[in-house]
C-alpha cells in the first residue's frame, strides 16, 4: 500500500453536526462561501467539475455517512482525495478536514490552502446558524480576523 503525504486541519464551530454536513454536502453552494471556489457544476451524482483561484478540478464524492462524514477523490488538482470528518463536542462541532497528495513540495501551499477552507466554513456555518441569509453573505469576510 502507497501512504501519500496528507494534511490535516481541524476547527471547532458552533453549530449543530447536521448543518455542518449539510454545507459540505450541498457542493453546488460552495461558491457561496468557499472564497476559492469561484464556479461549480455537477457533471454526474456526487461528481463535479469546480473552477477555483488556483485551477479548476474534478471531485467526485466516494464516502458519505450522514452527518458524520464525506470524502472526495479529486483529479486535476495536487490533492489526490479530500474530505471532512464530522464529530459533536459538546455544544459545538469537531471537523477535521483533510487532503492527500501526492508532491511533498506542494504542503506549505496546501496548508494554507486547508487552513483557508476550515475559516471559511466556519464563517459561513456560524453566519448561517445565526439566522443568516446565504444571498446575504460575503465569502471574503471569512478572512477577516475575529
Amino acid at each position: 500500500m502507497i501512504y501519500l503525504p496528507r494534511i490535516e486541519r481541524k476547527i471547532e464551530i458552533k453549530a449543530s453536526q447536521k448543518l455542518v454536513y449539510d454545507i459540505l454536502y450541498d457542493s453546488m453552494h460552495f461558491p457561496v462561501w468557499n472564497i476559492v471556489v469561484n464556479e461549480i457544476t455537477e457533471i454526474g451524482p456526487d461528481k463535479f467539475f469546480t473552477k477555483t483561484n488556483v485551477g479548476d478540478m474534478t471531485a467526485t464524492i466516494y464516502e458519505n455517512i450522514p452527518n458524520e462524514r464525506v470524502s472526495s477523490i479529486v483529479d486535476g488538482s495536487p490533492v489526490t482525495k479530500m474530505g471532512e470528518i464530522i464529530v459533536t463536542k459538546g455544544d459545538t462541532v469537531e471537523v477535521n478536514f483533510w487532503c492527500e497528495f501526492e508532491n511533498e513540495k506542494d504542503e506549505k501551499m496546501l496548508g494554507k490552502a486547508a487552513d483557508i477552507y476550515v475559516q471559511c466554513l466556519k464563517k459561513y456555518t456560524e453566519f448561517i446558524d445565526g439566522g443568516g441569509a446565504p444571498e446575504n453573505y460575503d465569502k471574503k469576510e471569512a478572512l477577516k480576523s475575529p
